[in-house]
């Protein structure tokens, strides 16, 4: 029996103790990729990130995670310094310098950079921005679907902070992530303001019920790319889909659950607040939507 596991657990892989990250233009040793006690992003929480992946020589929907990346710095008010060009060369080369080509993971930061004193004020980061790209070889497995549980800690309203933002400051996904191991389970099913289903607190949510696909409306979560596929996968494959408010009610009654995220695509959920979903296993829906993934993958790669 497999006590805990979480969204993003993979094949142990030593060569990820010796990779290389880009760093600010430089490709460095793990290391040495060192930066300042007075980064915004380690002091404040100040930045922006992206997770792609690369499937066989190529990075899965990138202008799409280039495109969201560029978005959200514009709300906060952060100049990147560098161009949608730049920042693929970027991920070329450190590829190249892993020599990775498939089964790799990258997350692409970005902050407002070193700051001359050590305050909230954005005026005082006045070095530029520090970007930095972590790449791991990295290959999905859990053992056994996802425990869910219920937490108070909700996706709030967009000028609190806006859950769209891919932001480096996760504490309210953090916190809800760690009332749920309290509870026993993996990882945490966070409801909005209004007290409906989510999303959780690292991937998006969907449940399948009588041949229907449900997610949520969108409003208070992340506008997750792999979400956006699934959707149109099962739009596109006459799979009926729904961006609807559902209750908890409707979730513990539901026949399959699962998560979707670029790390792990789509990931079964077996059971939430104590209870089965389904079987517990992983169902034929999500199997199925696994495979049109899979196809949608191969053709954007190949």
């Amino acid at each position: 029996m497999i006590d805990h596991q979480t969204t993003h657990q993979a094949v142990e892989d030593a060569r990820n103790e010796q990779i290389l990250i880009w760093l600010n233009g430089k490709v460095v040793p793990k290391a040495e990729a060192l930066v300042s006690v007075y980064d915004s992003g380690f002091m404040l929480g100040d930045g922006v990130w992206e997770g792609l992946r690369l499937y066989n020589g190529a990075w899965a929907f990138a202008d799409e995670h280039l495109d969201r990346l560029f978005e959200a710095a514009k709300a906060i008010d952060l100049d990147i310094g560098m161009t949608h060009d730049d920042l693929m060369r970027a991920l070329e080369d450190t590829a190249k310098a892993n020599e990775m080509v498939s089964d790799a993971h990258a997350r692409l930061m970005v902050t407002r950079g070193v700051k001359t004193r050590p305050f909230q004020h954005p005026s005082l980061s006045q070095q530029g921005p520090t970007v930095t790209i972590i790449m791991e070889h990295s290959t999905p497995r859990i053992a056994r679907s996802i425990k869910l549980a219920t937490v108070p800690h909700l996706r709030g309203l967009p000028m609190t902070q806006d859950p769209k933002l891919n932001s480096h400051s996760k504490l309210n996904c953090i916190l809800a992530c760690i009332a749920a191991e309290k509870a026993g389970a993996d990882e945490a099913l966070m409801l909005d303001l209004h007290g409906f289903v989510n999303t959780t607190n690292a991937c998006n949510f969907f449940i399948v019920r009588k041949g229907e696909v449900w997610t949520s409306t969108g409003d208070y979560c992340m506008n997750g790319i792999t979400r956006q596929k699934v959707i149109d996968l099962c739009r596109a494959n006459d799979i009926p889909v729904f961006e609807k408010n559902y209750s908890l009610v409707e979730t513990y009654g539901a026949e399959e659950a699962f998560l979707t995220g670029t790390f792990g695509a789509q990931t079964p959920v077996g059971e939430i607040d104590g209870r089965a979903i389904g079987n517990g296993q992983q169902g034929p829906m999500t199997t199925r939507i696994q495979g049109l993934y899979k196809a949608l993958i191969k053709q954007e790669t190949t």
